[in-house]
């Protein structure tokens, strides 16, 4: 198939990645992920393999009443015809169960999706902060920004 189509296939499963995780549907995410994913959203807040990733998505539903993930700025670069890395924008609105205020969060996001079985998946996603207001997570994974 052409890059382009790939491409847009690419971008889908980052766009389908937030809904999901914006409708509480954490089975729906856990399909987009190989058996051997590494995720990686904060020191000490991540998973290697989909059942620690699996577990990761646990009490989502009951820790927030609602989110709002945005991606933009979507940078694919391919390194084969089943592999590429991609570089996204995400801004996400976190509204929380507990009485609180609702937390953003500005970051990127750092991936390697596969093609398995004719499928795009993610095999390793991090989130790069570059800043936060009221978001729950305090310690993160910086971006690459030059001083």
């Amino acid at each position: 198939m052409s890059r382009l189509v790939e491409t847009q296939a690419i971008e889908r499963i980052l766009f389908d990645y937030a809904y999901y995780l914006d409708m509480n549907m954490p089975d729906k995410m856990a399909e987009m992920f190989t058996d051997d994913c590494v995720v990686d959203y904060a020191p000490n807040f991540g998973a290697t393999g989909i059942e620690a990733y699996k577990k990761t998505l646990d009490g989502i539903g009951t820790f927030f009443k609602a989110t709002s993930h945005h991606v933009s700025n979507i940078c694919v670069d391919f390194v084969s015809d089943t592999e590429a890395t991609v570089r996204a924008v995400v801004l996400a609105i976190h509204r929380y169960a507990k009485d609180r205020p609702d937390g953003i969060l500005y970051g990127q996001y750092h991936d390697v999706v596969v093609k398995e079985d004719g499928v795009w998946k993610f095999k390793v996603r991090v989130l790069k902060t570059t800043m936060g207001t009221d978001y729950h997570v305090k310690t993160a994974n910086p971006t690459e920004r030059v001083a």
